[in-house]
């Protein structure tokens, strides 16, 4: 029998901070509806954060390769019936929550429709945020395969998978044109290719198992080269904030075309993701600065039920914004950012402890059954 390894903060901190991220990127969609936004609030919101997403993947797989035991024979069933309890349950619940809220706030049944309701859960348009829960289902699935990719994985061909990312991102973002399809049902599903192709983050993932069965080396890595990494994700961050202002600057793009170009699944992207994932990881290896801990502790433990539930405070913090005539202003987005947190965190910290006493009202929002 495995014995349990012990507690890595790391982890429970990068979900905190990429939630962060994740909200920045929605709450700056929102202030794009500025006609002249501040470009350096913009990048803050849609650049800087550009690796909150991918790097979920980075953090899910490493907490599952870091419990499995490798040399024992993979329970596949029993695999899928915990990440079903865990995601699949809360992904059905607030797919159909936010239908039904959706259906309610702008009296429209065609949601309610079976044709559009399964559509909408096959793609995860239930809320702009759920399209990760899908393609994290898509990799639960698919367990045995990276199982049998991290056994065989070695340096040399993670340099590989890592430059077929690049290749494979940049066609699918760039060159592939789903629109020439001509059949009306694989068109949709190339044109939504983003909401469930794995191939798309599958570099950041297997690279999050193979380090998590490597943990012992990887920490020693980390404290040899933690300046090397922090110089890494430097350089990184510039080259993205580099091209968002070039594409503004030299191409003559506005903000949201230079977003939508300067994206993380660009070849910048994908290397400013695994800049970001090794660097805060590295950061909070053994653990995070004393007078952090707190914080990122509680942002950690909240994370998945604040990322779930942000867009409901988005949009009512919105329609205040509207009825009272008031512009989305530089200061006014940063001041609606820390109201969207706080109040999604503070409604976290309330359901969590309903779910205390109703143990099935954690279980079907955040997938703790305990």
């Amino acid at each position: 029998m495995q014995m349990k390894k012990s507690r890595i903060p790391a982890i429970e901190y990068m979900r905190g901070v990429s939630m962060l991220g994740v909200v920045g990127i929605h709450v700056g969609s929102q202030y794009l509806a500025n006609p002249s936004p501040n470009l350096a609030l913009v990048a803050l919101f849609e650049i800087a954060t550009r690796f909150a997403v991918p790097i979920f993947f980075f953090i899910s797989a490493f907490g599952l390769f870091y419990h499995i035991d490798m040399d024992a024979p993979f329970d596949y069933a029993k695999f899928l019936r915990r990440r079903a309890q865990t995601v699949l349950v809360p992904y059905l619940v607030w797919s159909v929550f936010y239908m039904l809220h959706y259906t309610v706030l702008y009296r429209d049944t065609m949601l309610l429709h079976v044709s559009v309701f399964a559509r909408y859960i096959f793609y995860g348009f239930g809320s702009y945020q759920l399209y990760f829960m899908v393609i994290l289902l898509w990799f639960y699935l698919l367990m045995p395969l990276w199982i049998w990719l991290v056994r065989r994985m070695t340096p040399a061909r993670l340099a590989l998978l890592l430059a077929f990312q690049i290749a494979f991102d940049y066609w699918s973002s760039f060159l592939f044109n789903a629109y020439a399809i001509e059949n009306s049902c694989l068109q949709e599903m190339a044109v939504n290719r983003l909401n469930y192709w794995v191939l798309h983050y599958v570099f950041i993932f297997v690279l999050g198992g193979w380090l998590a069965v490597r943990f012992d080396a990887f920490r020693a890595f980390m404290e040899r080269r933690r300046g090397a990494l922090t110089a890494f994700f430097a350089a990184s961050f510039a080259s993205m904030i580099g091209y968002y202002y070039y594409l503004i600057i030299m191409r003559g793009y506005d903000a949201i075309g230079a977003i939508n170009t300067a994206h993380q699944l660009c070849p910048l992207g994908v290397i400013y993701t695994l800049a970001a994932s090794v660097f805060l990881f590295a950061i909070f290896t053994p653990d995070a600065p004393a007078a952090w801990r707190p914080v990122l502790s509680l942002l950690g433990r909240h994370s998945y039920f604040v990322y779930l539930a942000h867009p409901l405070a988005i949009t009512y913090l919105g329609f205040v914004l509207e009825r009272t005539g008031r512009v989305m202003t530089a200061p006014m987005a940063l001041a609606f950012y820390v109201a969207v947190v706080l109040l999604t965190l503070a409604a976290a910290i309330a359901v969590r402890k309903l779910g205390e006493k109703v143990p099935s009202v954690n279980g079907l929002t955040i997938g703790i059954w305990k």
